[in-house]
């Protein structure tokens, strides 16, 4: 077909409305996509309503909370009792950190920022937060103390004095059972996401070795006793409460003394005597 006439026919079909076949059809796809757009949109709008009324839980600790944790540094099992940690030297610095220690071998998770909420609260963040402390996966430093690295040997006048040792972390979930009892072992402290009431002791010691709890499990009860009212966590009740693997400390309430007079009961005052009937008294005679 000639240009010209190729001209001419697309002129007719212009002037036509594309013909009378094109003109006879429904907007199949139009409609279908009017209606798809609506559909989307309702249901957008139903979904934003729904997570408005039931937003998604935070992740714990959040802001306000306070958690606290049983923390102990055993070095090459030297003293014979995990050691803990002085208290935090910038504690009484602004900004307070958020995850710190008083020195009583307890962390208090107390975040008032996003850093140390949620899933920033770890023992990595403990560490970042306290001055001249070295913990790593493969190095362990107390203040003041000898840096030491896994595979290095334990030096001389501790119990395992000449023995190459490794950094391990051993983490009991709860300080009662089960948590007490299925410990697990890390050795990244970025990936022990603390939580309350947990135990964890910091080990530096060889492979095989018997890892204590922390020696600060009675003080972490004594401190979560005393912060009831201002934790976010339901505290368990505890009657009377022996910690597996601890010292024997019972940790009840005293009771005020009460004196003996008030607390002994003579029988002739709680026995009550009936007058025997007389005969002569018995109706009817």
């Amino acid at each position: 077909m000639a240009r010209g006439d190729t001209g001419k026919w697309v002129a007719r079909a212009g002037a036509t409305g594309g013909g009378r076949t094109y003109r006879g059809q429904m907007p199949v796809k139009w409609y279908a996509s009017l209606v798809l757009i609506c559909v989307l949109g309702v249901a957008l709008i139903v979904y934003s309503r729904y997570e408005r009324q039931h937003p998604a839980p935070a992740v714990q600790p959040a802001i306000g909370a306070h958690w606290y944790q049983a923390l102990s540094f055993d070095v090459c099992g030297s003293p014979p009792t995990p050691v803990n940690l002085p208290a935090n030297p910038n504690a009484s610095t602004p900004p307070v950190p958020g995850i710190r220690t008083n020195g009583d071998g307890v962390i208090q998770v107390s975040p008032t920022a996003a850093s140390d909420a949620g899933n920033n609260a770890t023992l990595a963040r403990f560490v970042a937060h306290y001055p001249k402390l070295t913990l790593t996966a493969t190095t362990l430093k107390l203040p003041g103390g000898t840096a030491y690295k896994n595979g290095q040997a334990c030096a001389a006048g501790t119990k395992d004095a000449g023995q190459k040792a490794s950094l391990q972390i051993k983490v009991w979930p709860y300080f009662t059972p089960p948590g007490s009892n299925h410990p697990v072992v890390f050795h990244d402290p970025a990936a022990v996401k603390l939580a309350d009431g947990q135990l964890i002791t910091v080990a530096f010691v060889p492979q095989g070795s018997s890892i204590p709890k922390p020696s600060s499990i009675v003080a972490m009860l004594n401190d979560r006793a005393g912060s009831a009212g201002a934790t976010s966590t339901t505290l368990p009740t505890l009657s009377p409460t022996t910690v597996a693997g601890a010292t024997t400390t019972t940790v009840a309430t005293t009771a005020p003394p009460t004196s003996a007079a008030t607390t002994t009961t003579s029988a002739h005052a709680t026995t009550t005597t009936k007058p025997a009937a007389s005969p002569t008294t018995t109706r009817g005679k």
